[in-house]
């Protein structure tokens, strides 16, 4: 009886009351052709699998989403289980409908991805499918409740990943989205498969201690009961009681035993009125002596999920320490669903303050959605997007104002950086210093609740890489990487076109052919021979190393010379008789600027007028080494096609760092000798390596300096030689 009313629309019925005929109709026809579809078709439990659609249809009605989104969840495995096209849903529904339950189905899976890829790629069309419309991911949120639900009837083997994925995951967007009923079971739920034990122990353990508490709790009951009816508030009190979740979480963040946690249960009080709340507040206080720091005005200064609530933990009955939570029922209505009470409110005749308050909710979750879509943009990768969004569903939070008083919700540990691209990107690239409280400070500065910050900006300024190791929100993580991606794809680019026209040299062919008409089937055969998309494509591999410039010039000058553009003799007797002499022409001209497609070998440390080679590395660029450099010499017997000679330009204008060994007679003021020598020569020191203390008299100093060329290096080892002290100087 229990299973076949679980399986009618009788039993939904009921609970969407709040709809109007119509709606009500096509429900019941999304009801009928999902049983229809699913026909046959079995839960773990062995109850019909329309019982699943069923029940997230009936979690949907409890935030009253519309006949649309509860339709959608009616259908929710359609697609994925039952075999039907997104066209057939649209014939029947509407594309509104289609287009919700699409955002709800997994990709097909395909046997050249893995299971992790697959996945990332899932939640991206899920969270973008949410970022478009978020009835998609409160449909998800039901399906995903009652699945941990009746977790219980599934394969043990299946418990870990579900309950893992929901606690990484799901839990985090609930949270985010201010679904804190929904996010408080997820985790329970979570904890209860991924630690039965000490779910088991804790749900012990809290049993015994509601018990012993009843008494306290009774007393602070009547003692609130007293107080609020003496100074004529109308309120209602409730008991709440800690999830255990988060009482494992505390034991574990604070390591502490179970019987150390006095804050297990607390009490919360709504008011008719936001005013109410703060004359709730000075009530309390008269009544239980207040904890000191154990004050918080989320209605103020409201989370980033839009949650508002006062907090104060008073030493109530018996010296017993508790928490009370004071807010109004709109904010409670918010601070259970979240951006679900727009449609709670939607769909009731209520006060425009309560309507007010959860429009709000939902801005706040909506400016998150579109972040999604911002990241998005930015990112090719579904794991890389994944990455970022993970960032983002962290619940700590710092609040900090912007110079004309606007508050900012940032996750714990997030630094200016960040807080400059919350404020806008072009802010975040063109930032070069800040003012936290009107005070300089460096762009790594973490934030803390109440900073003022003030950002400035220059136009020359841009994002730089080393940003990646501090920021910490999705945002500003996505911004710097598309900006580096952008910039190296523009420099590689460049760099295969010059590294493609002098291999073609070496073919006697003075250009690459032009990108028209008349060239237009040689490069069509070169792109598929290479299996580029784009001729600027094909640059920016032969760029980054992931093509080789001679293999594609030859294909070239093959196709050239098949479409009757025979090669310059010139040119040809040229490169065969100079080869890689310093003067030929075929010979890559380096000014000594490093980029995304170019470095200077760290194994080696050449600096200009140095004898140097170029190694294309794979998907690295162009590494530059000293021709001398044992790890050159290996490449070119191993990987000779990739080596190529390279001279430095007569106007090299940046310095270089490179590496100097001193042996010197080991005393006092030695080592001040030595700076004072290196100072003289205008070598700037970067940092010096000193080896224990000597038993042989001889001090081994290990300096980095910065030379302009090699001539001032000259410079700089005699400068150093004329030290009295000094045995030894040379260029490791």
């Amino acid at each position: 009886m229990a299973k076949a009313d679980a399986a009618s629309f009788a039993s939904l019925l009921a609970k969407i009351h709040y709809l109007d005929s119509p709606s009500i109709e096509l429900v019941r026809q999304a009801y009928r052709w999902a049983d229809e579809l699913h026909l046959g078709q079995m839960r773990h439990s062995g109850d019909p699998y329309i019982t699943h659609p069923l029940a997230v249809t009936k979690l949907c009605a409890d935030w009253q989403l519309d006949a649309q989104a509860l339709s959608a969840a009616l259908l929710h495995d359609a697609l994925e289980d039952c075999g039907i096209a997104k066209r057939d849903i649209i014939e029947r529904f509407g594309s509104t409908v289609a287009d919700l339950v699409d955002g709800l189905t997994k990709l097909e899976k395909l046997p050249v991805t893995t299971r992790e890829e697959n996945q990332a790629e899932s939640f991206r069309k899920m969270l973008l499918a949410m970022a478009t419309d978020v009835r998609v991911i409160l449909i998800k949120l039901a399906d995903r409740t009652h699945n941990m639900r009746t977790l219980g009837d599934a394969p043990p083997e299946k418990w870990a990943r579900i309950a893992g994925e929901t606690q990484d995951i799901y839990a985090p967007i609930a949270h985010r989205l201010g679904l804190n009923q929904t996010y408080r079971e997820l985790q329970d739920l979570s904890f209860k498969y991924l630690r039965p034990w000490r779910y088991q122990t804790l749900t012990t353990a809290t049993a015994k201690a509601r018990a012993r508490a009843k008494d306290l709790l009774l007393r602070g009951e009547k003692d609130l009961a007293t107080a609020f009816a003496k100074s004529k508030l109308k309120v209602t009190v409730s008991g709440r009681e800690k999830t255990l979740f988060s009482i494992y979480r505390k034991m574990r963040t604070k390591h502490v035993n179970f019987s150390d946690i006095n804050d297990l249960f607390g009490f919360r009080i709504i008011t008719d009125s936001l005013s109410d709340c703060y004359t709730a507040l000075g009530v309390l206080h008269q009544l239980y002596k207040p904890v000191p720091g154990r004050f918080k005005d989320h209605i103020a200064i409201p989370k980033a999920n839009g949650y508002q609530s006062l907090h104060t933990t008073l030493v109530g009955p018996s010296g017993v320490t508790v928490e009370f939570q004071i807010r109004t029922e709109a904010m409670h209505w918010i601070a259970e669903t979240g951006v679900a009470a727009h449609w709670l409110y939607k769909t009731k005749n209520q006060s425009s303050e309560n309507l007010g308050a959860a429009q709000v909710s939902h801005n706040i979750g909506a400016q998150w959605l579109q972040s999604l879509l911002d990241i998005q943009n930015e990112t090719v990768d579904a794991s890389e997007f994944w990455d970022h969004v993970r960032v983002d569903l962290f619940p700590d939070a710092v609040y900090v104002f912007t110079p004309k008083n606007r508050i900012m919700a940032l996750p714990r540990g997030a630094t200016v950086v960040d807080f400059a691209y919350a404020v806008h990107s072009t802010i975040g690239d063109r930032c070069m210093s800040a003012k936290i409280n009107g005070e300089l400070a460096p762009l790594r500065s973490e934030l803390k609740n109440g900073d003022r910050i003030e950002i400035i900006t220059a136009p020359v300024s841009q994002p730089n890489p080393a940003w990646l190791s501090f920021v910490r929100t999705g945002r500003a993580r996505s911004k710097i990487r598309h900006y580096m991606k952008t910039q190296a794809q523009s420099e590689s680019l460049a760099m295969g076109g010059k590294l493609l026209a002098q291999a073609l040299r070496t073919e006697g062919y003075a250009t690459i052919p032009l990108q028209n008409t008349a060239s237009q089937a040689i490069w069509d055969k070169t792109l598929r021979f290479t299996g580029n998309k784009t001729i600027d494509d094909l640059f920016t591999d032969i760029g980054l190393g992931k093509r080789m410039a001679t293999v594609v010039a030859k294909r070239l000058a093959k196709l050239l010379t098949e479409h009757g553009q025979a090669p310059d003799p010139l040119l040809l007797s040229s490169s065969m008789m100079l080869g890689n002499d310093a003067a030929a022409p075929n010979q890559l001209v380096v000014d000594g600027s490093e980029s995304a497609s170019m470095a200077m070998a760290t194994c080696c440390h050449p600096i200009a007028q140095d004898a140097i080679v170029g190694y294309l590395g794979h998907g690295e660029g162009l590494i530059i080494h000293r021709a001398s450099c044992p790890v050159a010499t290996r490449l070119l017997r191993k990987d000779a096609d990739r080596m190529m000679a390279a001279v430095w330009t007569d106007d090299t204008e940046r310095s270089f760092i490179v590496p100097i060994q001193i042996d010197a007679a080991d005393g006092q003021g030695v080592l001040a000798q030595i700076t004072a020598a290196l100072a003289a020569a205008d070598a700037n020191i970067v940092h010096i390596d000193m080896a224990q203390e000597p038993t042989t008299g001889i001090a081994d100093l290990r300096f980095r300096v910065a030379v302009q060329n090699l001539d001032h290096l000259t410079q700089v080892l005699a400068s150093l030689a004329r030290v009295k002290a000094v045995l030894k100087a040379q260029r490791t």
